[in-house]
């Protein structure tokens, strides 16, 4: 009995290990809490974060830890990534947006337009997307298709009654990003200097990549089986983030 005990706890043991290789060095899973990222990132999407993308910092493990001071195998994120990070204010939140400004650049909004180095950023609107969520709440906006210079395109929606018509020139900093949600009235992100402000290298912790479940909650959730098929959002399924 005794050695049945210990052999399932070696095992338990190894499992942990590998969990924790896997989760810090390759793939880490993710949930969306918020609608900070629709219509690109729905609440209620799980998905795959890989860590290895940009190298690896203290926050490529689990609590941070501080005997880590430099990025190890580093490489730059691109313009348009979503990413996610540590908030620079508690360094422990994670956050995900999308890559709007690198080192150097200087981002402003103008009548509701982005601005890219005193370049307005080229895009569409699209006609079919009038409604979008703001928390619980269904906002009229205005959907756009926006191109970046690097050639990455993405949707991006602007609330009718917009509360960020204008914003101040951010200029970002040496080693730090500069970061925004889709969802453009509807996000914390790198425009609030005071919450979240511009972001360190260091604490990017890693690049979104595959939805590989998503439920809408208001329908019901997985420990609801007998309304899965309402709330499980099957065309989400396995879908890359762009």
């Amino acid at each position: 009995m005794k050695k049945i005990i210990t052999e399932n706890l070696k095992t338990i043991f190894y499992a942990l290990v590998i969990a924790l290789i896997i989760r810090s060095f390759f793939f880490q899973p993710f949930y969306i809490p918020s609608s900070s990222m629709e219509p690109t990132l729905l609440v209620g999407d799980r998905l795959f974060v890989s860590k290895y993308s940009y190298g690896y910092s203290k926050h490529s493990l689990p609590f941070s830890p501080s005997f880590i001071s430099a990025r190890l195998f580093a490489s730059k994120p691109e313009r348009g990534d979503v990413i996610v990070f540590k908030t620079p204010q508690d360094n422990r939140t994670d956050y995900i947006k999308r890559l709007i400004g690198l080192p150097g650049d200087e981002i402003q909004i103008i009548n509701n337009e982005l601005y890219l180095n005193n370049e307005k950023i080229k895009r569409k609107k699209i006609e079919i997307l009038e409604e979008i969520y703001c928390g619980n709440q269904l906002i009229k906006v205005n959907g756009y298709e926006e191109f970046l210079p690097s050639g990455k395109k993405y949707v991006a929606v602007y609330r009718k009654d917009g509360t960020m018509i204008n914003t101040i020139l951010y200029k970002v900093p040496t080693d730090h990003y500069f970061f925004m949600g889709d969802n453009r009235d509807c996000s914390k992100d790198s425009r609030f200097l005071d919450s979240v402000g511009y972001v360190n290298f260091i604490n990017l912790v890693g690049k979104a990549r595959l939805i590989f479940y998503s439920n809408d909650k208001k329908k019901g959730n997985i420990f609801k089986f007998w309304n899965l098929t309402e709330s499980l959002r099957f065309n989400r399924l396995l879908s890359k983030i762009k």
